[in-house]
Formats: structure tokens, sequence, C-alpha cells
């Protein structure tokens, strides 16, 4: 049967234990937790998205399944055996599928969660590792945190080294591009319009992981409010009248130049509408993991042309090749950096 968060927490006490297994230490996560490490990792369960790309950039093999399947043309930009490997659902997010029997059926040595560490995700965090004995980690997804998240995960399944290898790039891509910009008051950062759907008509609200990328290097026309994704009228964006709008959606982009409804923002007169590339994972959002470092680039050039002069397709074919474990051709970087689907 499939089961909702809700579901899964009630069902756990149901559940037949998994065996004790032997414990060399603990970890503290994100979320305060102290969580036994195995003393040997082979099998990791992604609880959603973000935490399975965490997992694939550092140790592709632990990784059991994805929450959805892949499809062939993302695969193209991944190991293929890996990208191959099954859908799984997913614990943790929107349309939490993972069926728990199925969960304890692959006999994870680890569950793996990234992004927010608020009460309700500690929680399940720790009842399901209470009542099934795998250890279940949280780590912060935010950008700030992601060099921490790699070496505490480094830590859990025994790849210190690699761990701090990416926890390195990380930090440096961070601290390069902040810096960069750390003169540039509030009021000088453009006014950045997030457009998702076909319609534009979702954004991300103030302090939304969605938008954190937007957030770092601009300023969020929607961010006087906080929550997460919301529906706006275009009557509210005429209102905020963007510098700049970015988007995910394809149709979105071909679309509004010509849309008479959106004639009138400045984005659009000024032909300052960007489709964020999103291949095999995007590059603002979608899913917010470590897959928007490189978007952090794409969006810092167009934001901020003059302060960063550095090759685009330089920084995409090393970060592909560090990160996803695959170099991309020339042709393969043309289809990524034009947003296609």
């Amino acid at each position: 049967m499939w089961l909702n968060r809700r579901t899964l927490l009630g069902s756990l006490a149901t559940v037949l234990l998994v065996p004790d297994r032997p414990r060399a230490a603990t970890v503290v996560d994100s979320a305060g937790r102290s969580v036994p490490v195995p003393a040997r990792v082979e099998r990791v369960f992604p609880a959603g998205p973000p935490a399975a790309i965490l997992l694939y950039t550092l140790a592709p093999d632990l990784l059991l399944g994805w929450p959805r399947a892949n499809r062939p043309q993302e695969c193209i930009y991944m190991l293929p055996d890996i990208c191959n490997r099954p859908e799984v659902g997913r614990i943790t997010g929107r349309g939490n599928t993972a069926n728990l029997e199925t969960v304890l059926a692959l006999k994870p040595d680890l569950i793996l969660d990234i992004g927010s560490t608020n009460e309700t995700f500690a929680s399940l965090a720790a009842r399901v590792q209470d009542q099934t004995g795998i250890p279940y980690v949280l780590l912060d997804g935010r950008f700030v945190a992601l060099t921490t998240a790699y070496q505490k995960l480094g830590q859990l399944i025994g790849r210190q080294a690699a761990a701090e290898d990416l926890a390195s790039h990380t930090h440096r891509t961070l601290t390069a591009i902040t810096e960069r910009i750390a003169d540039v008051t509030a009021e000088q950062r453009p006014r950045v319009y997030y457009a998702r759907g076909p319609r534009g008509l979702v954004t991300g609200l103030g302090g939304s992981i969605n938008v954190e990328t937007i957030e770092l290097l601009g300023r969020n026309v929607a961010g006087d409010t906080r929550g997460g994704l919301a529906n706006v009228s275009i009557e509210q964006v005429l209102l905020w009248n963007p510098d700049v709008i970015i988007t995910i959606d394809l149709e979105f982009a071909n679309a509004v130049r010509s849309d008479p409804s959106w004639a009138s923002v400045k984005a659009v007169r000024d032909n300052r509408v960007h489709l964020s590339p999103k291949m095999p994972f995007g590059w603002v959002d979608f899913p917010p993991s470590v897959n928007r470092l490189i978007g952090l680039w794409w969006l810092a050039k167009i934001l901020y042309p003059k302060r960063f002069p550095e090759d685009l397709r330089v920084l995409t074919r090393d970060f592909y090749a560090r990160f996803y474990h695959v170099t991309p051709t020339d042709a393969q970087i043309d289809e990524v950096l034009a947003g296609r689907d």
C-alpha cells in the first residue's frame, strides 16, 4: 500500500524491527539528533530527491534507487547504470509515496534526507529510526550548510576523503560568488521574479528554499511575504515590475514575450527573461539540492556580467565531471544551456 507521512508514522509500530546492527560511532545531524554510524554502509535509501542527488554526487554506488525514475534524456548526464536504478518512492516532501514494506525489504544501511530540519522533519526522522532500527540522518539543505552536509555524510558512509573534496569545492564556489558581490547594497541588487508554471504565476515567497539562489544574489520581488511556493496574479507581477524574470518552464519562456498581459513588465520589455537549465537537475530549483551550485554561476553572470567574466561552458563541464561523474560534450552543454526539458 502507498503511504503518506501520517500513515507511515502510524504504521511503523506494527512493522517488525530490523535486526540490531553494530555501531562504530555517532554523528550529530543537522537537526541535533545523534545518529549511529553503521559499521559498514553499502545501501542507502534517499528520503526525497534532494537526498538522492547529494548521495549520487558523493557515492553513487550506494544509492538504492531514485524517488522518481529518471528519463532517458536525464541519464545522458549521469552514470547510466546508476541513473537507471529503479524508482523507490519518497518518504518526505510532496507526494510522499514510499511503500514502507518496500523500504524495509530493500534493507538499507542508512536513510538519508536533506532539506528542512524543522520539527516536522526531525520528528519523522527520529520515529522512523527508532521504530525500524535503520539510522536516519537529516541534513540541512541550505547553501550555508552544504559544506557541513557533505562532511557529515562522509562520516556516516566512510567516504571522508571524497566528501572533503566536494565540501571544499562547494565552499570555494560559495565564497567566490558571495565575496564578489559583497559590496553591492540591497538597493543596488536587481529585482528578480521567479516564474513557475506554464503561465508563470507560481513563485517562491521570502525564505523559500526554492528561491534561495535568487535571494543569495538578487532581490526576490515576492520576498516581503515569508513562505514557500504561492500562486500570484498578473496584477501583482505588474505591481512588482521586476528587472529580471527567471523561469524553469519552457512553455512560459516561449510565450511570455508575445503575451500582451506581460508586455509592460520591465523584464519583458528589456528582454531579460531567462530560462534556467535543468538537465539532469534544475540549476535554480527543482529539486533544491547541490545541483543549484552551478546555477549560482549562471545567475551571477546574468545579474552581474562584468563581475563574473568566467566561461560558463568551462564551469559547466567541470561541475558535471566533478559532481555528476560524466564529462559532457560541447553539444550536450549546448543542450543544457538552452534549458531543454
